[in-house]
């Protein structure tokens, strides 16, 4: 069982747009065959065209809650809203010519059709059959041109008269079509390409855009010339010859009001030299211009207003422009043209990506208070009106607990995002390269190849929601630890660590010089209780040996940091003998513990970040000490070996560097990577060793990267009857090392006394890098992690700093647990999984999850009936196996790993859920849980929502009788299968849809009623019965509430009178 649940975020690609007035819901669709609909803030939902093909045109049946969708692979479809899922009811596919144009009148069922030949066809939307009434392009425009007209651009009927229907082609031409004499009414030639046609309600004018970047405004009873044509962008040349030509104006759109001038507004038509700027939408209103610029090319735009009616005066209040990369609403209502505050989570793209987590289950205050923090960074000078796409309705269902999104971004921005119930609404955002010199000088760019595209790119993110404590490691080899707080506050000199990380062991006994280097510099401004090593204050970062610098420079100037997340520490790993550092491939912290720990592919460094110290710097090798499974040469060693060798010096007491390499945290390190390793590439190339993790060469065993971090307080070694704060080391050669962590006693102590942590050897190996580690209890309980609970770390009241009072801890040792009791520790690889009981430390269960392919992400999440482990296999397989017995639960063929970004960003929490970015600008949600999967239903918004349709104008009962106002038209009598008689039979093919019972019950009322209930009952009794029983009982529910609705619409129009509708 594995649904896809919703999905949030900008529609990728997107092609086409379309706006129901009555209901008002806005609709995308995109160029993979995506639709997205939209209602107010909270209702959202996604469907996708089988044949993935571009959305080149979208129309909404006005309040009926249905949809036709045009494809680029010509074929036509009609979506049911009427259901939380929407579905299709009918298809068209043209199998001669190909579809340019669509356009569905107001309050008709007869959708006409334009191709590329200039013909048009016209289409029944209630059985979404052709009529056999065609305007063939050659009768269109007969002898008034000699060549081809080109595709058909435009097709609209006039505003006053159903019965005259204009063409617009793409070489110039305009026909006006009366469609009861079946011939043209007048013809409108202009030399310049045509892009699009607007009518004036009265259907006396309609105004035409051309490639040259004019606008052409022509009477309907004008034969020949425009009465006007304007270059609105055209430099007006004084002589009185024509302005130069513009680019083509794409779309115009014109609309009237009744107590003004009437509001032309058009996307594109700037002059040819404006090179650089960007893309406009242009509002012309009386004599006022405003040329609105965009941040992205405009891929279309839509006028909000007041009235459904064509004939009307129009009202416009908004225009709704789709962007390549954004939506933007524009009020033209208030002075200056404000935009209004977008509140659908469009903005995860803002930066790319780069990765992601997921908690599902949090701590119930934390979304308060980050939405609290967030609050404050609102932009001001949105429109002060309400959102106008305010559709819908929100579903019934709830989950009871809180879900929270983290994401890194390229940039160095974090955002994090209130995902409950299914919405996804951004609460609050962290610039991590506020911490950084960002202007740095020319000479400086040599030494900063490492990552020179996205310096501040996130790769790693550790949060710790109960403490609030977050780390990040950036592609610049930098961990930043940050602390919550609620008070804003100015931090005087951003506290630093750096640290020398080198691959391998050094030859030289002793420093030269006889000095004592450190591998952690302070700033000079250390706070003053901080123990460790006699440091050397970095003033400068550039040693006079090259080497100790670092990727990025931490700003020297004091940094104003708001309420939020505010920086605690920045560690940075420094260039060593000419040789960049490696990435951070791991990181994780422990608030209990105050440490943080991070690894790359040279080692493990642990930083404790209470007293901003570094406490363990080692390489892999050594954690191993002498029980080293792998047979390891060591390189020939450099033949420009810098005379500061780098030591790491832990223990205090220490004197002399024999002293210091016997202690078992302490060593010597050396070496590093090649240079200009590029910065995301590192995880394409873990993944490309994930496919070869078999390949056991000598090189590669001395690259043994660190690949994941587990505190936990556990049985450190075999036999142990106490519970003692362990590190669990996980490597990329399937390896897990325990370190032992001695703490010194909380409050006044924890801040002096230095913590040690020792190497006690090997707990397990598997085949494979290790992804996921996890404790149980006996029972098979989690044990999580402990933390501390959160408090408010700056000033009390009497101004003075405030030293955190220790909690106690909330996972306690020994003292509370039965000393015969065991645990049980879950260790996954890329291949496989092992549960090892402790502390015999022996293998209880093991289980190979994959041969052929190999696992990118493992979880292990709480369920309503237990704990599971949840893996996502590269070729597309989602399982989960019981704990601690590692029985297979589930196998699903859920998606075919198509890009990194999946890999990347796919995680796994609690009670079923998971996510990935399966766009670059959108997040997918999926449940593998049957709950899940069964409250969904309720949980989903309704698009549709029984709404009266407006008065139309009033012009007076006779009048609007006899003629004088609007002229309607029989179109069945003209275009059904009596009078016009059957299509070509091999023009187009009808496909039945998948709308189902839900479907047949949703279209309960109006135009595309009774006649569609009865097609779809034909369709559905072909079906196979063996579908439908699987499908009725979900659907059954969601299907009385449609037919509710459509009681009370028939209830609403039962007393209307037959010229009132």
């Amino acid at each position: 069982m594995s649904n896809q649940t919703v999905r949030h975020g900008f529609p990728y690609q997107p092609s086409s747009m379309a706006f129901d007035p009555v209901q008002k819901i806005l609709a995308i669709g995109t160029q993979s065959g995506a639709l997205r609909l939209f209602g107010r803030p909270g209702v959202e939902c996604y469907c996708q065209h089988e044949s993935g093909s571009a959305v080149i045109q979208l129309q909404f049946l006005i309040n009926e809650g249905a949809l036709v969708s045009a494809l680029a692979d010509d074929s036509v479809h009609l979506w049911n809203l009427r259901q939380k899922r929407p579905a299709i009811l009918h298809s068209l596919k043209f199998n001669r010519e190909r579809i340019t144009f669509c356009h569905l009148p107001f309050q008709s069922k007869w959708l006409y059709i334009g191709t590329e030949r200039g013909n048009v066809h016209i289409v029944n939307v209630e059985s979404f059959m052709l009529s056999g009434y065609v305007i063939m392009w050659n009768k269109a425009i007969e002898l008034s041109s000699k060549a081809h007209p080109g595709p058909v651009v435009h097709i609209s009927d006039n505003p006053m008269d159903e019965g005259k229907l204009i063409i617009g082609f793409e070489s110039g031409i305009v026909v006006l079509w009366d469609l009861k004499s079946k011939k043209a009414d007048y013809r409108y030639a202009h030399d310049e390409a045509i892009h699009s046609v607007a009518w004036h309600h009265e259907g006396k004018q309609f105004i035409c855009s051309h490639s040259d970047g004019t606008l052409t405004t022509w009477n309907v009873r004008g034969q020949g010339r425009p009465i006007q044509t304007i270059t609105p962008h055209g430099k007006q040349p004084k002589d009185g010859k024509k302005p130069e030509p513009c680019k083509p104006i794409l779309k115009v759109e014109y609309k009237t009001t009744r107590n003004g001038e009437p509001f032309i507004i058009f996307s594109g038509g700037l002059s040819y030299d404006t090179v650089g700027r960007r893309p406009c939408l242009t509002v012309m209103h009386g004599k006022s211009t405003a040329v609105l610029e965009m941040d992205y090319p405009i891929v279309d735009f839509l006028t909000l207003c007041e009235t459904p009616y064509p004939n009307d005066f129009q009202e416009p209040y908004a225009v709704v422009v789709l962007l390549e990369k954004d939506l933007v609403v524009i009020d033209l209502a208030q002075n200056g043209y404000p935009i209004f505050e977008n509140p659908y989570p469009l903005t995860i793209h803002e930066s790319p990506v780069t990765c992601c987590e997921y908690f599902a289950d949090c701590p119930v205050d934390l979304i308060p208070a980050l939405y609290s923090v967030g609050s404050r960074q609102k932009r001001q000078g949105y429109s002060k009106k309400e959102w106008p796409v305010s559709g819908g309705n929100w579903g019934q269902g709830t989950l009871s607990y809180p879900e929270i999104i983290i994401t890194g971004h390229a940039d160095g921005t974090v955002k994090f995002w209130d995902a409950s119930a299914i919405m996804l609404q951004v609460l609050y955002k962290l610039k991590t390269a506020k911490v950084f010199d960002r202007n740095r000088s020319k000479e400086d760019k040599g030494s900063t190849e490492v990552s020179d595209e996205d310096p501040f790119a996130i790769q790693i993110m550790a949060w710790c929601p109960e403490s609030r404590m977050l780390c990040v490691a950036g592609v610049s080899a930098n961990v930043i630890v940050y602390r919550f707080s609620k008070l804003e506050v100015t931090t005087e000199v951003v506290q630093l660590l750096e640290v020398r990380m080198q691959s391998e062991l050094n030859e030289t006994d002793s420093p030269d010089g006889g000095g004592e280097p450190t591998s952690a510099h302070h700033t000079p401004g250390a706070s003053p209780h901080t123990s460790g090593p006699p440091s050397q204050p970095s003033t400068s970062s550039n040693n006079s040996d090259g080497g100790n610098m670092p990727c990025l420079k931490v700003r020297s100037t004091p940094l104003k940091q708001s309420a939020g997340y505010q920086v605690d520490l920045v560690v940075q790993l420094v260039w060593v003998s000419g040789e960049p550092p490696q990435q951070i491939s791991s990181l994780a912290l422990n608030s209990t513990y105050g440490l943080v720990v991070f690894g790359n592919s040279n080692g493990v460094a642990v930083v404790d970040y209470i007293q901003k110290t570094v406490v363990l710097n080692l390489g892999t090798v050594e954690l191993y000490g002498s029980n080293d499974p792998y047979q390891r040469q060591p390189r020939s060693p450099r033949k420009s070996r810098q005379p500061s060798g780098g030591l790491c010096d832990i223990n205090e007491g220490s004197a002399t560097s024999e002293d210091r390499c016997k202690s078992p945290t302490s060593v010597l390190l050396s070496v590093c990577p090649p240079r200009g390793a590029n910065p995301l590439d590192h995880r394409d190339n873990s993944f490309s060793r994930s496919r070869s993790s078999s390949v056991t060469s000598i090189d590669k065993e001395s690259r043994e990267a660190i690949s994941l971090f587990y505190f936990c307080e556990t049985f450190a070694r075999k036999g142990d009857s106490t519970l003692t704060p362990c590190l669990y080391v996980g490597t990329s050669l399937g390896t897990v090392l325990v370190l032992v962590l001695t703490l010194p006693p909380a409050g006044e102590q924890r801040q002096l006394q230095p913590v040690i942590i020792a190497p006690v050897g090997m707990l397990v190996r598997l085949k494979g890098s290790v992804l996921r580690m996890a404790l149980l209890d006996s029972s098979g309980s989690l044990l999580p992690p402990s933390f501390d609970p959160w408090f408010e770390p700056n000033v009390t009241t009497d101004g003075e700093e405030k030293v955190p009072k220790r909690r106690p801890v909330s996972v306690s040792p020994s003292t509370s647990q039965d000393l015969s009791e065991s645990q049980y520790a879950v260790v996954c690889s890329e291949k496989q999984a092992k549960v090892v009981s402790l502390p015999s430390q022996t293998c209880i269960y093991k289980h190979n999850i994959t041969e052929t392919s190999f696992i990118l992400r493992a979880d292990v999440v709480q369920m309503t009936q237990g704990v599971c482990l949840a893996c996502f296999c590269a070729n597309g397989h989602i399982k989960t196996l019981s704990l601690p017995g590692l029985r297979p639960l589930l196998d699903v063929n859920y998606l075919p790993l198509t890009d990194m970004r999946i890999a990347r960003t796919f995680c796994f929490t609690n009670l079923g859920q998971a996510m990935y970015l399966c766009s670059p600008t959108e997040i997918q949600r999926i449940t593998y849980s049957q709950e899940t999967c069964e409250n969904l239903q309720e949980m989903l918004g309704e698009l549709f929502t029984p709404v009266e349709t407006p008065e139309a104008p009033n012009r007076g009962f006779f009048k609007g009788l006899f003629g004088g106002g609007a002229q309607s038209l029989d179109r069945e009598e003209l275009f059904g299968e009596i009078a016009a008689g059957k299509a070509s039979r091999s023009l187009a093919q009808h496909i039945p849809g998948t709308g189902g019972i839900e479907g047949m019950k949703g279209a309960a009322s109006g135009v595309v009623g009774d006649l569609a209930r009865a097609r779809i009952a034909l369709d559905e009794r072909g079906q196979k019965l063996g579908e439908l029983d699987e499908r009725t009982a979900a659907m059954m529910t969601s299907a009385d509430s449609f037919s509710k609705h459509a009681h009370e619409m028939m209830l609403k129009c039962k007393d209307k009178k037959w010229y009132q509708f």
